[in-house]
């Protein structure tokens, strides 16, 4: 009896892993067809006209949702722009810019045209939408809060079919292709759901025969099919519900208490400080001014990285004197490398 139980045993691990291997298998041959099947033919026609805008300010931010959410007159409520609201749907047929003036930086925020189920593939011209948002820093995903989660489910799936990854970072793996050498394969962590052989089968489904593979985290096969295709955008999501004047107190707590959700009327005006407070975390901006104080620079996070800087300025560059709470005296004398803080002053010296 114990060897039978052990046979037993044996039988269903072999049966699990080779399900395993399957499944990770399939996945490769889906997102391989379904990248096929999404890209746009030579002989489609022209882009829309209306979906050209140029990226302007310090950040872009893209407003996606189904039609009739509220996205026309959020954009009116935070911008000077004014968008056509009305009760019909499809009320925006091409992309409206406008620009939301917050502690010193110019957001650029779009309106886009409603999308509908079946965008990823066209319908509605939703392609030309998905595209506007790849382009974006952070997505606001308006939502009608008296129609629960489906929509949001359906516009996830939406994205994510075409390559959209929401709330989620770029996963840890190193992969270099190479000319000859086979498959190198390495881990630094304990691998949960991939293995070496998995991982093999992947890469010779997108014919890859001589790669270098490292995992420096335990990632799902999904994730490291995303790393080969090496065309998926990593981009930060806020949910917003509109319309929560029209629901219970009830709904309207436990929306708001859903991971990066912001619960608004746009009719009512509620709750909209709040939105832009969360919407300035997610874009991580860090505004610093110039000696006197007249220009902000919105940058990321060192003196060499300041996008407003002009670019001849790092060959030319001496170093900076710096006034703020990055420095432990002000003026600070400081060189490329020095990382800023929010309302930094600074002074650059040439050679």
């Amino acid at each position: 009896m114990q060897f039978t139980a052990l046979s037993l045993t044996t039988c269903c691990v072999s049966v699990i892993s080779a399900t395993e291997y399957h499944l990770g298998l399939l996945k490769a041959k889906l997102a391989k067809y379904r990248a096929q099947l999404l890209e746009p033919s030579k002989s489609s026609a022209a882009k829309g006209e209306g979906f050209d805008v140029m990226k302007s300010g310090d950040a872009r931010v893209a407003l996606i949702g189904f039609p009739s959410v509220g996205k026309s007159t959020f954009l009116s409520l935070m911008t000077s722009t004014a968008s056509e609201a009305a009760s019909y749907e499809f009320t925006t047929l091409t992309c409206i810019p406008g620009v939301i003036e917050y502690k010193g930086a110019n957001i650029q925020l779009l309106d886009l045209p409603g999308i509908i189920e079946g965008a990823a593939q066209g319908k509605g011209r939703g392609r030309q939408v998905i595209a506007v948002a790849r382009t974006a820093d952070v997505v606001i995903m308006m939502l009608d809060a008296t129609k629960g989660e489906v929509q949001r489910a359906l516009l996830e799936k939406e994205l994510e079919s075409v390559g959209i990854r929401l709330n989620k970072s770029k996963p840890n793996i190193y992969f270099k292709p190479k000319k000859g050498g086979g498959i190198s394969f390495n881990s630094t962590v304990t691998l949960t759901q991939c293995s070496e052989k998995l991982v093999q089968l992947i890469l010779h489904e997108y014919k890859i025969f001589n790669a270098e593979v490292l995992f420096r985290e335990d990632c799902s096969p999904d994730e490291f099919i995303d790393v080969i295709v090496g065309n998926r955008v990593y981009m930060p999501c806020l949910y917003v519900y509109n319309k929560i004047d029209q629901i219970s107190m009830e709904e309207v707590d436990r929306l708001a208490r859903r991971p990066h959700s912001v619960v608004i009327s746009c009719g009512m005006k509620l709750n909209l400080d709040y939105l832009l407070e969360k919407l300035w975390e997610y874009l991580a901006l860090t505004c610093i001014y110039t000696k006197k104080r007249g220009q902000c620079l919105t940058c990321c996070l060192s003196v060499l990285q300041c996008h407003r800087i002009h670019r001849s300025l790092a060959s030319q560059f001496k170093y900076a004197l710096v006034w703020g709470t990055s420095t432990k005296y002000s003026p600070q004398r400081v060189g490329l490398t020095h990382m800023m803080e929010h309302e930094d002053v600074i002074q650059i010296v040439k050679k």
